[in-house]
């Protein structure tokens, strides 16, 4: 039987873990998946279902070499175990974050205490962009998974061991983490700050002698993570040496790691690019940060590792994302759980504070304010921002129904703040985000989904067609091929949109009776008879058509519009 203390222990992490849960869940199987990204990996993790192919990702009829298959692999799963993918996409990205929270609690409690752990799981699920991430199917939440795994690892090692089963596990979790994104690599980076602070004579870390295989069984454990993907792929791409499968590999490990990071083509950024996203975005942790700076400064005298080792460590994260021109805000999402426990420790003391408890409750009767308020104007006055907001999303009115849930998330920090007034305040904060974050999901996805998901437009065109009729697909997006209601055809999705409609008139034209073409109007060229296209709606703010046979003037030679 366990002992009192650690039962205790294990009641405060389940009723976390539930709380966790709620939040988290909240709109599971409300909406099918949004763009940009969501749509796509459902959308390859279904076409291995269907034909079997789980070493190379294909999207429709072309290889997906964007990403290594990790993620398409695990939604795969659900959704052979779920029956479906509506709900089943998101998944893994919950569990990933269940996972996260659920290491960052045993790391906390392993180098401090039971209370310091749990404090450190609650700073990672009260933060935003740590919320927004896990809501959505994409690959970081499951990179941010392994990432901490691999933290995990070696830091038990590295301050509590020795322990070579778990720096092995460290390890190889950062070979997941390669196969997943191609980042997960900066796991390791955590040896960088141990090696520094074992040569300056730190206390309190693993010293162990004569272990170099032991040592370098990590690198080993890594490499056979990722060979667990790439070993199989490479043989068959070699075995069957076709442009198509060398063009994949060439892409795959070159043209969409190495060579994304040096020179990058995309999302172009400033070198301080990341401090104004952790400014901007990372709330309300980061406002915690100018209370334990000074708390920081005194650990870095006492040599104390449990904290240098995760800051450092985050550190070394912050350049080497700052390096490469290219820079999106979820890169240093990783960094989170390391900076999390290097907080709680301080944490723990500051919740003891009384102006701690009045500033959370400050900013909990402020975003009751500004939400409701907001909520307000846009409901009782209608002005253009609502107005433009509702169109995007073909909202009716001026899209007075949103705005009753906007005025929801307020009324929740209200009622938090009634409930736990000045003295609980951490109380009011959490518990009002923790509402917000349920209430949200819930009131509104069922009300955006048909406009996001272009459910609606692929119902028209299912619809306008008749029951015999075909569906061609040019210029399309992923969910329009994943919310399609019946088999279609498509004529590549990376090549250009004349291409492929020349090709779809080529089609068109063998049974011009029943074969119609789905088009993006922004693919439309001189050859269209505006006045016989069938306009299916619009869909995160894109204008679908349907051109039957007669929409194609006779004998033109297209040009772009």
């Amino acid at each position: 039987m366990l002992p009192t203390e650690d039962r205790t222990a294990w009641r405060h992490l389940a009723w976390f873990m539930l709380i966790a849960l709620l939040v988290l869940a909240a709109g599971i199987g409300l909406r099918d998946p949004w763009p940009p990204d969501e749509p796509r990996f459902a959308l390859v993790a279904k076409e291995m279902l269907d034909s079997g192919q789980w070493l190379f990702p294909h999207r429709g009829i072309e290889l997906y070499a964007d990403k290594p298959p990790m993620l398409m692999w695990t939604e795969a799963a659900w959704m052979w175990i779920t029956g479906g993918w509506r709900g089943a996409f998101l998944l893994t990205s919950l569990f990933s974050g269940l996972g996260t929270l659920a290491l960052v609690w045993h790391l906390g409690r392993r180098l401090w205490d039971e209370r310091t752990g749990l404090y450190a799981a609650a700073i990672v699920l009260m933060s935003m962009p740590f919320i927004d991430v896990i809501r959505h199917a994409q690959i970081d939440p499951l990179n941010l998974f392994w990432i901490t795994l691999g933290n995990t690892g070696i830091l038990l090692h590295c301050l509590r061991g020795p322990n070579w089963r778990m720096y092995w596990l460290g390890c190889f979790a950062a070979g997941l983490g390669v196969i997943t994104k191609g980042v997960g690599v900066i796991a390791l980076f955590m040896l960088v700050p141990y090696a520094v602070c074992r040569a300056r004579g730190w206390p309190g870390l693993t010293r162990t002698r004569g272990d170099g295989w032991r040592w370098a069984g990590g690198a080993i454990a890594f490499l056979l993570a990722i060979a667990v993907w790439l070993g199989p792929m490479l043989a068959t791409a070699y075995g069957k040496q076709t442009p198509e499968y060398l063009a994949y590999v060439n892409d795959i490990l070159f043209h969409q790691t190495a060579e994304r990071y040096a020179n990058s083509w995309q999302h172009h950024e400033a070198p301080w690019f990341f401090l104004v996203v952790i400014l901007s975005g990372w709330l309300p942790t980061w406002l915690l940060i100018p209370a334990v700076v000074p708390r920081w400064r005194n650990a870095l005298r006492l040599r104390e590792p449990r904290v240098w080792l995760p800051l450092a460590w985050c550190v070394l994260v912050l350049l080497f994302f700052s390096i490469p021109k290219g820079k999106r805000e979820i890169y240093i999402l990783p960094m989170l759980p390391m900076l999390a426990l290097a907080m709680a420790p301080y944490v723990v003391e500051l919740a003891k504070t009384r102006w701690l408890p009045r500033v959370a409750f400050g900013i909990a009767v402020a975003c009751g304010l500004v939400f409701t308020g907001a909520g307000v104007w846009a409901l009782t006055t209608a002005p253009g921002a609502a107005r433009r907001i509702a169109k995007g999303y073909e909202l009716a009115g001026h899209g007075e129904a949103l705005w009753v849930w906007v005025i929801a998330v307020g009324v929740a920090f209200f009622v938090a703040a009634v409930a736990f007034r000045p003295r609980r305040g951490v109380g009011a904060l959490l518990c009002g985000m923790a509402l917000g974050w349920i209430i949200w999901p819930l009131g509104t996805y069922p009300l955006l989904n048909a406009n996001q998901s272009t459910q609606a437009v692929m119902t028209a065109a299912d619809q306008a067609i008749g029951p015999d009729g075909q569906l061609g697909l040019v210029a399309w997006r992923e969910e329009n091929l994943l919310q399609a209601k019946r088999p279609v055809t498509e004529f590549g999705f990376s090549r250009a949109a004349a291409a492929q409609l020349a090709d779809a008139r080529a089609w068109q034209a063998a049974d011009p009776g029943h074969r119609y073409i789905f088009i993006n109007a922004d693919a439309l060229d001189s050859c269209v008879a505006a006045d016989r296209a069938v306009a299916l709606g619009t869909a995160n703010r894109v204008s679908f058509l349907l051109l039957p046979a007669d929409a194609t003037k006779p004998g033109c030679v297209p040009t772009p519009l």
